[in-house]
């Protein structure tokens, strides 16, 4: 089977875009998950956010819940994850016009992380915004606003990003239809008073509201 899995990502990245195939940017999407398990069972839980673009207020949002059918195998996270984010973006009343996901894009072992998953998948422009580094090497940036680039197999594939003195450096990778330097711009523009870029932060706390929203709900059955 994984060898199967291997192969979809393989095929994934060979239909990846990593130079700008996008049009205005007046909205911006985010995208996370919580993971929610009650006895035996686990359910994903995906958030989709619809910020305006610069100024970063919210517009509306979608979510999706669904059992969790594949397992934790670290490199093959899109297979657990994609689904649902897919299907929350399907709800989306008004469609952003890219789409930063919480996870790799192209810096990823077979160069098909979750973000060029889903953007390949859906075609759409999709920015990978991670926390940890899953492959390459790169010097880490020592100041606030500072980048650093990322590679992988003599690739380029990524870049470390100073969003906050004190913090970790975020990890920004093209996901798909999107370059290296755009997706850093853009993370850089959804950058506030957070370490997280607003679109995936915010992606991040309307997941973990539905999470306990869910837990309420199954308590009191």
């Amino acid at each position: 089977m994984i060898e199967d899995m291997y192969r979809i990502q393989e095929e994934i990245a060979s239909k990846a875009i990593t130079e700008d195939h996008m049009g205005a940017l007046n909205l911006v999407g985010g995208a996370d998950q919580a993971f929610l398990r009650l006895h035996d069972n686990e359910q994903i839980i995906s958030a989709v956010v619809v910020l305006e673009y610069p100024s970063m207020r919210l517009l509306h949002h979608s979510s999706a819940i669904m059992p969790v059918d594949f397992p934790y195998i670290p490199g093959l996270l899109s297979f657990r994850e994609a689904p649902a984010i897919i299907a929350a973006f399907r709800r989306l009343e008004t469609k952003p016009d890219v789409l930063m996901i919480d996870g790799c894009g192209i810096n990823h072992p077979r160069f098909a992380g979750l973000a060029t998953h889903v953007g390949v998948t859906l075609d759409i422009p999709t920015i990978g915004v991670a926390k940890n580094l899953l492959c390459g090497t790169g010097t880490i940036p020592a100041r606030q606003g500072e980048s650093s680039p990322i590679r992988y197999h003599d690739r380029e594939v990524a870049c470390y990003y100073k969003s906050k003195n004190g913090c970790r450096p975020l990890i920004v990778a093209p996901g798909h239809r999107v370059s290296l330097g755009t997706a850093l711009a853009i993370v850089k523009s959804c950058i506030r008073r957070h370490k997280l870029p607003e679109p995936t932060r915010l992606a991040h706390l309307c997941a973990n509201k539905l999470k306990r929203d869910e837990i309420r709900r199954l308590s009191t059955r």
